[in-house]
């Protein structure tokens, strides 16, 4: 048992919404008599979420620095729009017009940063009046018009592996992808292992350590197994490949870099980080102009996969992306939270959405229970907090020292150490 426990953390309520994701998973598969499990569905589930779970991953940064961002839908929807045309109108190959998309993001994010960083207007009021100008801009350039989007570009969106190699029954890339990463994970554990070792830090069991990798390879296994038998010519999606690749470069940002520590610092406390030497307003700019990048490359995926640009793009997905991170983990008043809690949650409820489609629940009720869903969710990781156990975010980043940004001497800031809040 006290093994279990070592695993867990020292209390299975820790786990928060990983439990909830398996509970609401295997509820599902009960009530639609294994539908929800089947590998298209699987594969549907990631292909058609991975544009929240995209704005998810940049919202946490935006609120673990202390402010939130309203604009990303309308952002996504009018860089959408304008690629959409840029291939249709002017001919500019697929390749190019991504190119475009993703500086326009830039242009869009360092307006929206310049106001929140170097003017002093916080953040809410800012994307606030973005979402509007933004919506307009839509609205504007596509004159309400469904615009066709080309095959090639489509490929971000609605594209799966190729098929390779002899007929095993499985798509041998997505069984080779999955073995890799495992790999990747058990040589990462193993080599934080021996670094901890040679710094003479305290090391955990070798059966936790082996139980924990051994159960992470296994969920991922699985779901590579099940996304590789499906019906010949599907596998996994090209946007849960992009999805994949920013999780890791974004976890990397968070827990190894300078910037990451810095918007963890200022998030917590921003008056103590620049004593420190944080350039708190630097910080804030880079993250509002990461956030709409991230909605530029959302909003291109959506597109992608719709095979269109419409009207209705975008709309009510910061709520989405905002739900992803606080069901996640992450705190209202900033300086925690992290990329794969956000994921998490955001999972949760790109679950609890296709499930409930598959029972035939209507749209209002739906809109009932996600809410209930993310009230029931925050308030059990505030009872945690409250009661003295840390929370899934406190499990994510179990055994990693929290910094004491206030005490911290000037010269250190500049080492990329990692940098995770417990709650």
């Amino acid at each position: 048992m006290n093994i279990v426990k070592q695993i867990f953390g020292g209390d299975v309520r820790q786990f928060g919404m990983v439990m909830a994701l398996i509970v609401i998973t295997l509820f599902f598969a009960w009530q639609t008599n294994g539908i929800a499990v089947t590998p298209g569905n699987v594969i549907n589930i990631v292909q058609g979420n991975a544009y929240i779970l995209v704005l998810a991953i940049g919202m946490v940064f935006v609120i673990i620095a202390g402010h939130i961002d309203l604009s990303v839908g309308s952002v996504a929807a009018a860089v959408g729009i304008i690629v959409a045309r840029a291939m249709s109108d002017w001919g500019l190959p697929w390749f190019v017009a991504i190119l475009l998309g993703l500086g326009m993001g830039v242009l869009i994010g360092a307006w929206q940063g310049w106001w929140v960083a170097y003017v002093g207007i916080p953040g809410f009021i800012v994307t606030l009046a973005g979402y509007m100008i933004f919506r307009g801009v839509n609205q504007l350039i596509g004159k309400s018009l469904t615009v066709a989007t080309p095959p090639g570009f489509n490929t971000i969106g609605d594209g799966f592996l190729p098929e390779v190699g002899p007929n095993t029954g499985y798509n041998n890339l997505t069984v080779l992808l999955g073995v890799l990463i495992c790999a990747v994970i058990v040589t990462g554990g193993l080599r934080t292992r021996v670094a901890q070792r040679k710094i003479g830090v305290e090391l955990e069991a070798p059966l936790v350590l082996g139980l924990r990798l051994g159960a992470i390879c296994l969920a991922i296994m699985v779901i590579a197994l099940l996304m590789a038998s499906g019906r010949r010519g599907t596998s996994l999606p090209v946007s849960g490949i992009i999805l994949g690749a920013l999780i890791l470069i974004y976890s990397f940002l968070a827990n190894k870099t300078v910037i990451g520590r810095h918007v963890y610092a200022v998030g917590g406390n921003r008056n103590a980080a620049e004593l420190s030497g944080v350039k708190s307003k630097r910080t804030y700019f880079l993250v509002m102009m990461n956030m709409s990048v991230l909605a530029s490359l959302a909003g291109m995926m959506f597109v992608a996969r719709s095979n269109a640009s419409g009207p209705g793009d975008g709309l009510g997905w910061e709520l989405d992306a905002i739900a992803a991170v606080f069901i996640g983990g992450a705190a209202v008043s900033g300086g925690v939270g992290t990329v794969v809690g956000s994921i998490i949650g955001g999972l949760v409820m790109a679950v609890l959405n296709n499930g409930l489609q598959l029972m035939g629940v209507g749209a209002d009720l739906t809109y009932v229970i996600k809410g209930l869903v993310l009230l029931v969710a925050v308030a059990f990781d505030v009872m945690n907090k409250k009661a003295g156990r840390p929370s899934i975010i406190g499990f994510l980043t179990r055994g990693k020292p929290t910094p004491t940004v206030a005490t911290e001497d000037p010269a250190d800031i500049g080492k990329a150490t990692p940098v995770q809040q417990t709650v």
